[in-house]
């Protein structure tokens, strides 16, 4: 049997212009390209950025103004007891299992109606004293998460006796 190579004869190089040529042609081709998608893309851009402008002079004229006479960020707050949520505070302890291991749990809880300090206070000491009992090897992965998260929720449940309606997770730290 033949072989294939040897009958077709020897291959032509391609000449080096072509070469330079082509990616001149590619080059200029991406060039239009990019500037067709910029042009498109760029009248977006400013109408946001002079609808943004717009909106922050029309809080600049009105109640966005805080006492020292800088602008508020972002939307009017209003008073969480009024909303009935209050904000717990932060739990820092050490966990049972690596004890060098801490933890840092910042929630706010939802009540039915009017807030009641008493009983968050309450809350707060049941919560630092079971994530003392709580391992490390427990709340690994977002399962252990959610786990702890439907722990906390049924001890916050059990204490309050239905006032509370949600548990808040603000921030969750293991160092």
């Amino acid at each position: 049997m033949a072989d294939v190579p040897a009958l077709e004869g020897p291959q032509k190089k391609a000449s080096p212009i072509l070469l330079i040529a082509a990616l001149a042609g590619l080059t200029v081709v991406g060039g239009g390209a990019g500037w067709l998608v910029g042009t498109m893309v760029a009248p977006a851009v400013k109408v946001a950025k002079e609808q943004q402008k717009a909106a922050e002079e029309k809080k600049g004229e009105g109640e966005g103004k805080s006492k020292d006479g800088k602008a508020d960020e972002g939307l009017p707050k209003m008073p969480a007891e009024a909303a009935g949520i209050i904000q717990l505070d932060p739990v820092t302890t050490n966990l049972a299992y690596p004890s060098e291991s801490w933890v840092r749990l910042e929630v706010a809880l939802v009540f039915n109606g009017a807030v009641d300090t008493k009983l968050a206070e309450d809350i707060h000491q049941d919560l630092m004293a079971y994530m003392r009992t709580v391992s490390l090897q427990q709340i690994e992965g977002p399962r252990g998460f959610d786990y702890l998260k439907d722990d906390l929720k049924e001890r916050v449940d059990v204490r309050s006796e239905g006032r509370v309606s949600k548990v808040l997770f603000r921030t969750f730290v293991i160092e």
